[in-house]
């Protein structure tokens, strides 16, 4: 079940590119135990919001609080250190690098080391537990000798989450996890997310409506950087100015 207190707490954000308006006054929050999908149609400002969530923008007005904390103002490697983990709509692993070695890489970057100190993963014992157990939890493990740039698209998204999971975060931001990906490697993500839930509260970017339906405790739809709906799936489901903007007859 979800914590009484939400985790992330967005209220009136706002961001303009020129004369776009990417995000308009959007509120929303996310609890520990819960899955909150935003969705909308290409443009609709999804991932303006998740970067100025994350720190990668800052918003032109508007609040982001983390677990109590005003954060807007602090950059994106702060709110990392207070537990706000991200994945990218693109991969952003080091695909000339071991699996484990990226997951460390990751690891070491969090806990404030500088990339010009970095050794390899393997000589470092607590580099590599902290890598290992994030790499389990994915189901990577028996891959950590691999070259990363000989893996998967799926395996990509996995390793990316191992990559956040090993800085010990408390939300994760997922921006299209299943982009990209088969529908083996797309059930098999949908399952790792499921499984996080517990323990984490994970804001959810995606474009696969079956895996919105089947992971979403809470939706929120974005059309033009401003909501129109939000609420329980079947609400959102049954919404008829959502069908006619975005999710059309096939999921009436």
């Amino acid at each position: 079940m979800a914590d009484a207190e939400p985790l992330i707490s967005v209220s009136g954000l706002c961001r303009s590119f020129g004369g776009v308006v990417a995000t308009d006054g959007v509120d929303l929050e996310v609890r520990i135990g819960e899955i909150h999908a935003v969705i909308g149609p290409n443009g609709a400002g999804k991932t303006t919001l998740i970067a100025q969530i994350g720190g990668a923008l800052r918003p032109d007005s508007g609040t982001i609080r983390f677990a109590g904390q005003d954060v807007t103002r602090l950059p994106a490697y702060a709110r990392s250190r207070l537990g706000l983990a991200r994945s990218f709509q693109i991969t952003s692993i080091f695909h000339d690098m071991s699996v484990l070695d990226n997951v460390a890489l990751a690891v070491q970057a969090h806990d404030g080391h500088s990339y010009r100190f970095w050794r390899p993963a393997r000589t470092d014992p607590v580099l590599v537990t902290r890598a290992m157990a994030a790499l389990a939890r994915v189901g990577l493990e028996g891959r950590r000798d691999h070259n990363a740039g000989n893996m998967s698209h799926g395996e990509h998204r996995q390793l990316e989450i191992a990559m956040a999971l090993a800085t010990a975060p408390r939300a994760l931001l997922l921006d299209e996890p299943t982009a990209g990906t088969g529908l083996e490697e797309s059930a098999r993500m949908v399952e790792l997310i499921r499984s996080l839930k517990a323990d984490h509260a994970i804001l959810l970017i995606e474009h696969d409506m079956d895996a919105v339906f089947a992971l979403a405790d809470r939706i929120t739809v974005l059309v033009y950087g401003r909501i129109i709906a939000s609420g329980a799936p079947s609400a959102i489901r049954a919404d008829p100015e959502v069908r006619k903007a975005y999710l059309g007859d096939e999921h009436a």
